[in-house]
């Protein structure tokens, strides 16, 4: 598949910011949108600030605020306000008409899927609740990404698999790809470099939804694993860790992984592109981006 540019941001450019899935901490939301005001225009959509449950408001109120940034011409781009749970139950509403950079990760991945399935880039980093919480250089390395600037690669940790792949690349949270399976929001993933992150999934759960993947063929014809931080996924007192029955399973692929990507919940949350074709060289640790972002 191929994917089409992905607007770029400008300095002073409209920004818009949703809550697609879970309700926010109030401080965490205000330090990230004053990293974010002080390079753009930010309209924040007035549903964000809503709460339904476990949800940032009621489906049609989420669903209402996204659409309007999607049909917004001017909007050069739409951020998650934070994850949680949700973002999967807007699908059905909402119409993408045109390519619209999107920025978020977590539970966001059911919309970047979305995007993916359709042909569209979208950037796979930090909310806002997560954003103002970001060392400088995640936030700047953000900024390069919206903007179309070139990226220093990302440094894995360890080589579970090694060999050099080459592909677009697609994917973000494990369970939000596993719980999409048999959807028609879920793109093919014959080619690409697969990343894959969680959080809180105890190892048998992350064995449970991998499983799936496989066993469903959505994994048939992926060319490389990047692995990004699995935060909080440990089991109590276990003899075995999150990694091992992790790294069992994903490198039983037999195509090159690489793990330890700072991607994901943890302290930090280095931004990418998803669509955007990489060069994963697990030989030399590193997650390369060799044809520019957008």
């Amino acid at each position: 598949m191929t994917f089409s540019s992905m607007p770029l941001l400008a300095p002073g450019r409209r920004l818009g910011v949703v809550a697609p899935s879970g309700p926010f901490d109030l401080e965490k939301f205000e330090r990230g949108l004053a990293a974010l005001s002080g390079r753009y225009q930010v309209e924040v959509a007035p549903e964000a600030y809503g709460r339904h449950r476990y949800l940032a408001g009621e489906d049609h109120a989420r669903a209402a605020a996204f659409q309007r940034c999607l049909d917004d011409e001017g909007l050069a781009a739409v951020v998650a306000a934070r994850g949680g749970y949700g973002a999967m139950r807007l699908l059905p509403s909402l119409a993408v008409r045109r390519p619209m950079t999107l920025l978020g990760f977590s539970d966001v991945t059911a919309l970047h899927l979305a995007w993916q399935a359709r042909g569209l880039r979208s950037v796979h980093g930090p909310v806002v609740t997560q954003l103002g919480a970001q060392p400088p250089e995640v936030i700047a390395r953000t900024f390069d990404v919206l903007e179309g600037r070139p990226v220093a690669p990302l440094a894995g940790l360890e080589v579970v698999r090694a060999g050099v792949a080459e592909g677009p690349l697609l994917g973000g949270n494990l369970s939000l790809l596993a719980s999409l399976v048999g959807t028609r929001w879920m793109p093919a993933l014959s080619g690409a470099v697969l990343l894959v992150e969680d959080v809180g999934e105890r190892p048998y759960r992350l064995d449970r939804m991998w499983t799936h993947l496989a066993l469903s063929g959505a994994l048939d014809g992926v060319v490389g694993v990047a692995l990004g931080e699995f935060t909080d996924c440990e089991e109590k007192d276990a003899a075995f860790s999150s990694a091992e029955v992790l790294h069992e399973l994903v490198g039983s692929l037999g195509v090159p992984v690489l793990a330890g990507l700072p991607i994901g919940h943890g302290a930090v949350n280095q931004p990418v592109v998803l669509g955007a074709r990489v060069r994963l060289d697990a030989r030399a640790r590193q997650l390369e981006f060799p044809e520019g972002l957008a």
